[in-house]
Protein backbone atom coordinates (compact mmCIF):
# COMPACT_ATOMS: atom_id res chain seq x y z
CA UNK A 1 0.00 0.00 0.00
CA UNK A 2 3.13 2.31 0.63
CA UNK A 3 4.25 1.81 -2.70
CA UNK A 4 1.08 2.51 -4.35
CA UNK A 5 0.47 5.49 -2.23
CA UNK A 6 4.27 6.35 -2.97
CA UNK A 7 4.34 5.38 -7.01
CA UNK A 8 0.30 7.92 -7.03
CA UNK A 9 2.47 10.99 -5.68
CA UNK A 10 5.55 10.65 -8.46
CA UNK A 11 2.84 10.38 -10.58
CA UNK A 12 1.47 13.64 -9.88
CA UNK A 13 4.82 15.08 -9.48
CA UNK A 14 5.90 13.91 -12.92
CA UNK A 15 4.57 16.74 -15.22
CA UNK A 16 6.07 19.53 -12.90
CA UNK A 17 9.51 17.29 -12.36
CA UNK A 18 10.02 17.12 -16.55
CA UNK A 19 9.11 20.65 -16.85
CA UNK A 20 11.79 21.89 -14.34
CA UNK A 21 14.23 19.00 -16.35
CA UNK A 22 13.14 20.66 -19.54
CA UNK A 23 13.81 24.41 -18.12
CA UNK A 24 17.18 23.61 -16.88
CA UNK A 25 18.48 22.18 -19.74
CA UNK A 26 16.95 24.64 -21.80
CA UNK A 27 19.18 27.55 -19.98
CA UNK A 28 21.95 25.14 -19.99
CA UNK A 29 21.69 24.98 -23.68
CA UNK A 30 21.60 29.01 -23.98
CA UNK A 31 23.88 29.47 -21.47
CA UNK A 32 26.98 27.12 -22.66
CA UNK A 33 28.20 28.76 -25.60
CA UNK A 34 28.66 32.03 -23.12
CA UNK A 35 30.25 30.44 -20.68
CA UNK A 36 32.30 28.57 -23.41
CA UNK A 37 33.18 32.13 -25.03
CA UNK A 38 34.25 33.81 -21.37
CA UNK A 39 36.21 30.84 -20.60
CA UNK A 40 38.02 31.25 -23.58
CA UNK A 41 38.73 34.64 -23.26
CA UNK A 42 40.99 34.11 -20.28
CA UNK A 43 42.40 30.97 -22.09
CA UNK A 44 46.55 31.38 -22.42
CA UNK A 45 46.46 29.05 -26.01
CA UNK A 46 47.42 29.82 -29.30
CA UNK A 47 44.17 28.53 -30.59
CA UNK A 48 40.63 28.53 -29.27
CA UNK A 49 40.54 25.33 -27.60
CA UNK A 50 38.38 23.43 -24.98
CA UNK A 51 39.02 23.18 -22.01
CA UNK A 52 41.05 25.69 -21.07
CA UNK A 53 44.15 24.32 -19.05
CA UNK A 54 45.76 27.72 -18.06
CA UNK A 55 44.46 31.16 -17.78
CA UNK A 56 45.94 34.51 -18.42
CA UNK A 57 44.48 38.39 -19.32
CA UNK A 58 47.11 37.76 -22.97
CA UNK A 59 43.95 37.99 -25.21
CA UNK A 60 42.70 40.85 -23.40
CA UNK A 61 46.01 43.23 -24.04
CA UNK A 62 46.11 41.38 -27.69
CA UNK A 63 42.60 44.19 -27.77
CA UNK A 64 44.82 47.01 -26.96
CA UNK A 65 47.88 46.05 -29.13
CA UNK A 66 45.06 45.31 -32.29
CA UNK A 67 43.87 48.69 -33.28
CA UNK A 68 41.25 48.02 -35.61
CA UNK A 69 39.36 46.19 -32.87
CA UNK A 70 39.33 49.21 -30.63
CA UNK A 71 39.37 51.72 -33.21
CA UNK A 72 35.61 49.80 -34.71
CA UNK A 73 33.98 49.57 -30.69
CA UNK A 74 34.99 52.96 -30.27
CA UNK A 75 32.96 54.05 -33.60
CA UNK A 76 30.51 51.24 -33.24
CA UNK A 77 29.42 53.27 -29.95
CA UNK A 78 29.13 56.81 -31.19
CA UNK A 79 27.25 55.20 -33.98
CA UNK A 80 25.16 53.75 -31.83
CA UNK A 81 24.65 56.73 -29.60
CA UNK A 82 23.64 58.86 -32.34
CA UNK A 83 21.37 56.32 -33.65
CA UNK A 84 19.82 56.17 -30.37
CA UNK A 85 19.11 59.97 -29.95
CA UNK A 86 17.76 60.37 -33.77
CA UNK A 87 15.20 57.18 -32.51
CA UNK A 88 14.36 58.98 -29.23
CA UNK A 89 14.24 62.36 -31.50
CA UNK A 90 11.88 60.63 -33.94
CA UNK A 91 10.07 57.92 -32.12
CA UNK A 92 8.98 59.66 -28.65
CA UNK A 93 6.36 61.90 -30.59
CA UNK A 94 5.19 58.85 -32.71
CA UNK A 95 4.85 56.49 -28.78
CA UNK A 96 2.83 59.68 -27.68
CA UNK A 97 0.66 60.42 -30.33
CA UNK A 98 0.10 56.29 -30.79
CA UNK A 99 -0.62 56.06 -27.10
CA UNK A 100 -2.88 58.66 -26.85
CA UNK A 101 -5.27 58.32 -30.06
CA UNK A 102 -7.96 56.00 -30.06
CA UNK A 103 -8.84 55.65 -33.76
CA UNK A 104 -7.87 52.14 -35.52
CA UNK A 105 -5.79 54.02 -37.69
CA UNK A 106 -3.80 53.48 -34.71
CA UNK A 107 -3.11 50.18 -34.45
CA UNK A 108 -2.11 50.06 -38.23
CA UNK A 109 0.85 52.94 -37.95
CA UNK A 110 1.71 51.15 -34.75
CA UNK A 111 2.27 47.91 -36.67
CA UNK A 112 4.00 49.87 -39.41
CA UNK A 113 6.79 51.58 -37.16
CA UNK A 114 7.50 47.81 -35.69
CA UNK A 115 7.72 46.29 -39.24
CA UNK A 116 12.03 46.60 -38.62
CA UNK A 117 12.10 44.36 -36.29
CA UNK A 118 9.64 41.22 -38.08
CA UNK A 119 11.56 42.39 -41.89
CA UNK A 120 14.89 39.80 -42.34
CA UNK A 121 17.99 42.30 -42.08
CA UNK A 122 19.47 41.74 -45.15
CA UNK A 123 15.85 42.41 -46.63
CA UNK A 124 16.00 46.10 -44.79
CA UNK A 125 19.22 46.56 -45.78
CA UNK A 126 18.86 45.85 -49.88
CA UNK A 127 16.37 48.33 -50.03
CA UNK A 128 17.21 51.13 -47.84
CA UNK A 129 20.80 50.55 -49.73
CA UNK A 130 18.57 50.83 -53.24
CA UNK A 131 16.62 54.09 -51.60
CA UNK A 132 19.49 55.91 -49.98
CA UNK A 133 21.29 55.45 -53.64
CA UNK A 134 18.50 56.56 -55.45
CA UNK A 135 18.57 60.21 -53.11
CA UNK A 136 22.53 60.31 -53.48
CA UNK A 137 23.87 59.30 -50.03
CA UNK A 138 25.34 55.70 -51.25
CA UNK A 139 27.65 53.97 -49.09
CA UNK A 140 28.21 56.32 -46.15
CA UNK A 141 27.98 57.16 -42.75
CA UNK A 142 24.79 58.73 -43.24
CA UNK A 143 23.44 56.22 -44.63
CA UNK A 144 24.83 53.66 -41.94
CA UNK A 145 23.60 56.40 -39.29
CA UNK A 146 19.53 56.29 -40.93
CA UNK A 147 19.82 52.44 -41.25
CA UNK A 148 20.37 52.06 -37.41
CA UNK A 149 18.45 54.95 -36.85
CA UNK A 150 15.44 53.09 -38.50
CA UNK A 151 15.76 49.24 -36.84
CA UNK A 152 16.22 51.35 -33.43
CA UNK A 153 13.11 53.47 -33.49
CA UNK A 154 10.21 50.66 -32.91
CA UNK A 155 12.33 49.89 -29.32
CA UNK A 156 11.94 53.54 -27.96
CA UNK A 157 7.74 53.36 -29.50
CA UNK A 158 7.76 50.14 -27.63
CA UNK A 159 9.29 51.55 -24.26
CA UNK A 160 7.69 54.68 -24.40
CA UNK A 161 3.75 53.44 -25.54
CA UNK A 162 4.10 50.73 -22.30
CA UNK A 163 5.13 53.60 -19.89
CA UNK A 164 2.57 56.18 -21.25
CA UNK A 165 -0.17 54.38 -21.38
CA UNK A 166 0.74 52.62 -17.81
CA UNK A 167 0.43 56.33 -16.13
CA UNK A 168 -2.30 56.69 -17.94
CA UNK A 169 -3.18 60.51 -18.69
CA UNK A 170 -4.47 61.88 -14.77
CA UNK A 171 -1.54 63.84 -14.19
CA UNK A 172 -1.40 65.58 -17.74
CA UNK A 173 -5.24 66.33 -17.34
CA UNK A 174 -4.97 67.84 -13.68
CA UNK A 175 -1.83 70.05 -14.93
CA UNK A 176 -4.17 71.61 -18.05
CA UNK A 177 -7.09 72.29 -15.03
CA UNK A 178 -4.78 74.34 -12.99
CA UNK A 179 -3.54 76.70 -16.10
CA UNK A 180 -0.53 74.99 -17.24
CA UNK A 181 0.51 75.36 -21.57
CA UNK A 182 1.21 72.56 -23.75
CA UNK A 183 4.41 73.08 -23.78
CA UNK A 184 4.49 73.74 -19.71
CA UNK A 185 2.66 70.07 -19.65
CA UNK A 186 5.43 68.16 -21.95
CA UNK A 187 8.45 69.31 -20.20
CA UNK A 188 7.08 69.67 -16.96
CA UNK A 189 4.77 66.61 -16.73
CA UNK A 190 4.94 64.46 -19.49
CA UNK A 191 8.88 64.08 -20.31
CA UNK A 192 9.92 63.49 -17.22
CA UNK A 193 7.49 60.32 -17.10
CA UNK A 194 7.89 58.61 -19.52
CA UNK A 195 11.75 59.50 -18.95
CA UNK A 196 12.64 55.85 -17.88
CA UNK A 197 10.55 54.33 -21.13
CA UNK A 198 13.20 56.74 -23.49
CA UNK A 199 16.60 55.90 -20.87
CA UNK A 200 15.25 51.94 -21.70
CA UNK A 201 14.30 52.41 -25.12
CA UNK A 202 17.42 54.12 -26.34
CA UNK A 203 19.43 51.40 -24.32
CA UNK A 204 17.72 48.86 -26.44
CA UNK A 205 18.44 50.93 -29.34
CA UNK A 206 22.12 50.94 -28.29
CA UNK A 207 22.31 47.37 -28.12
CA UNK A 208 20.95 46.67 -31.46
CA UNK A 209 22.99 48.67 -32.61
CA UNK A 210 26.55 47.29 -31.61
CA UNK A 211 25.20 44.06 -32.31
CA UNK A 212 23.90 44.45 -36.09
CA UNK A 213 26.08 42.96 -38.55
CA UNK A 214 23.72 42.78 -41.49
CA UNK A 215 23.22 46.94 -42.18
CA UNK A 216 26.72 47.18 -40.92
CA UNK A 217 27.86 45.03 -44.22
CA UNK A 218 25.68 47.45 -46.73
CA UNK A 219 26.90 51.01 -45.87
CA UNK A 220 30.45 50.39 -44.01
CA UNK A 221 33.66 51.39 -45.34
CA UNK A 222 36.90 51.20 -44.63
CA UNK A 223 36.42 54.36 -42.96
CA UNK A 224 32.82 53.52 -41.09
CA UNK A 225 33.70 49.60 -39.87
CA UNK A 226 31.48 48.76 -36.62
CA UNK A 227 32.53 46.03 -33.95
CA UNK A 228 30.68 43.36 -35.79
CA UNK A 229 32.58 43.61 -39.33
CA UNK A 230 35.89 43.65 -37.97
CA UNK A 231 35.22 40.73 -35.39
CA UNK A 232 33.87 38.88 -39.14
CA UNK A 233 36.88 40.04 -40.67
CA UNK A 234 39.40 38.82 -38.12
CA UNK A 235 37.81 35.46 -37.77
CA UNK A 236 38.36 35.22 -41.73
CA UNK A 237 42.13 35.31 -40.98
CA UNK A 238 42.91 34.49 -37.37
CA UNK A 239 41.48 31.80 -35.09
CA UNK A 240 42.93 33.22 -31.69
CA UNK A 241 40.68 33.78 -28.51
CA UNK A 242 41.06 37.68 -28.97
CA UNK A 243 37.91 37.24 -30.58
CA UNK A 244 36.33 35.41 -27.56
CA UNK A 245 37.89 38.53 -25.05
CA UNK A 246 36.26 41.28 -27.50
CA UNK A 247 33.03 39.40 -27.55
CA UNK A 248 32.41 38.89 -23.79
CA UNK A 249 33.68 43.03 -23.70
CA UNK A 250 30.53 43.07 -26.00
CA UNK A 251 28.81 40.64 -23.14
CA UNK A 252 29.60 43.03 -20.50
CA UNK A 253 28.28 46.15 -22.08
CA UNK A 254 25.13 44.55 -22.76
CA UNK A 255 24.54 42.85 -19.19
CA UNK A 256 25.09 46.47 -17.62
CA UNK A 257 22.73 48.30 -20.31
CA UNK A 258 19.99 45.72 -19.63
CA UNK A 259 20.91 46.32 -15.61
CA UNK A 260 19.84 50.02 -16.22
CA UNK A 261 16.95 48.94 -18.31
CA UNK A 262 15.48 47.01 -15.21
CA UNK A 263 16.47 49.12 -12.69
CA UNK A 264 14.59 52.22 -14.68
CA UNK A 265 11.67 50.47 -15.87
CA UNK A 266 11.82 46.95 -15.91
CA UNK A 267 11.73 44.36 -18.79
CA UNK A 268 8.05 43.82 -17.73
CA UNK A 269 6.97 46.93 -19.88
CA UNK A 270 8.42 45.42 -22.91
CA UNK A 271 5.53 42.47 -22.91
CA UNK A 272 2.86 45.58 -21.88
CA UNK A 273 0.23 45.42 -24.97
CA UNK A 274 1.23 48.17 -27.19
Amino acid sequence: MTATASWRRLERRLPTLLLLAFVLIFFAFLLAPIVFVVLVSFGDSEIIAFPVTSYSLRWYHRLLEYRPLLDSLWFSLKLAGASAVLAALFGVPAALALARSRSGLADLVSTFLLAPLSIPMILLGIALLYKLSAIGLGISFTSLLIAHTVVSIPYVVRTVVAVYRGIGRNYEEAAAILGASRRQIFTYVTLPLIGSGIFSGMLFAVLISLDNLSLSLFFGSAQTNTLPVVMLSYLQNQFDPAIAAIGTVQMVIALVALLLIERTVGLKFMSSPS
